[in-house]
């Protein structure tokens, strides 16, 4: 699979957008503050690919980008992020239950913030992932804020927050400097095989 042949196919704001030809969706899901463009950027390897807000909660709609033709990368709306009317909360929210229950999830990517606990949000992306049947990928990001010593400990944390299963990926990532960008792909390339 080439992660550098992507391009941006639509953004759908709706449940009649969502995309159903039949090429597996890799769905990516995390904080609106959590650095989920960045992660996809990082994979794709291009800068600005997905748009990185310069605040938080831009992402408001479901965007499709087609991976060498062969699968789609699914950037999902952020959640938990208060600056947004409720009304607007509430839409994002019909949303992802829509896209969630559409049976169209290949396998679920989680962005957490490698510096900290799981939230109550991230714990319940993970159960829709689960709710789905299909696999899941945990990314940890911001890996380059923590120091050496402090890695293992908070994947730890990560692992009995989320309640990983055996079989579930927690891959250590920073998209600032690419660590894990390679082990990510291959865990994609794995749900796709």
């Amino acid at each position: 699979m080439n992660f550098n042949k992507v391009e941006f196919v639509l953004s759908a704001a709706s449940r009649e957008g969502f995309l159903r030809d039949g090429l597996p969706q890799l769905a990516f899901a995390g904080r609106s503050n959590v650095g989920k463009s960045s992660v996809i950027n990082r994979l794709v390897n291009r800068k600005n690919f997905a748009r990185v807000g310069a605040s938080p909660g831009k992402t408001s709609q479901i965007n499709y980008f087609r991976l060498d033709g062969a699968a789609y990368l699914v950037d999902l709306p952020g959640y938990g992020y208060a600056k947004v009317s409720k009304a607007e909360r509430d839409r994002w929210g019909r949303l992802m239950e829509a896209y969630f229950a559409s049976g169209l999830i290949t396998a679920g990517v989680q962005i957490v913030d490698a510096r900290h606990k799981p939230t109550a949000d991230d714990v319940t992306m993970v159960n829709w992932f689960y709710d789905t049947g299909c696999p899941v990928i945990v990314a940890a990001n911001k890996l380059d804020k923590l120091k050496r010593s402090e890695i293992e400990p908070n994947l730890q944390r990560i692992r009995e927050t989320l309640e990983l299963r055996e079989e579930d990926r927690l891959v250590a990532f920073s998209a600032e400097r690419g660590d894990g960008r390679e082990e990510l792909m291959a865990a994609l390339e794995a749900v796709l095989a």
